[in-house]
């Protein structure tokens, strides 16, 4: 997993980030990969896999009642 590492941030910084996460139970590093979160990847952001099914829908859609093969599968040789 990816780390960051956030050097010379003030102290009246690091007290607010300590008492905040105080505040949500949770340790000062949970509390920062939470603001990262939020900030980054905000709520009402377009996700690719929507956008690809309305793409879909708007195209006639898929029909789903066809049937899945559900055999199992048979190992490959290489002989």
């Amino acid at each position: 997993m990816p780390a960051i590492t956030v050097r010379q941030i003030s102290e009246e910084t690091h007290r607010a980030l300590r008492l905040r996460a105080a505040q949500a139970g949770r340790s000062t590093e949970a509390e920062i990969r939470a603001i990262l979160d939020a900030a980054a990847r905000p709520p009402g952001r377009v996700l690719l896999g929507s956008v690809l099914a309305g793409i879909g829908q708007e195209a006639g859609g898929v029909d789903l009642a066809l049937e899945r093969d559900t055999r199992a599968a048979q190992p490959l040789s290489l002989e």
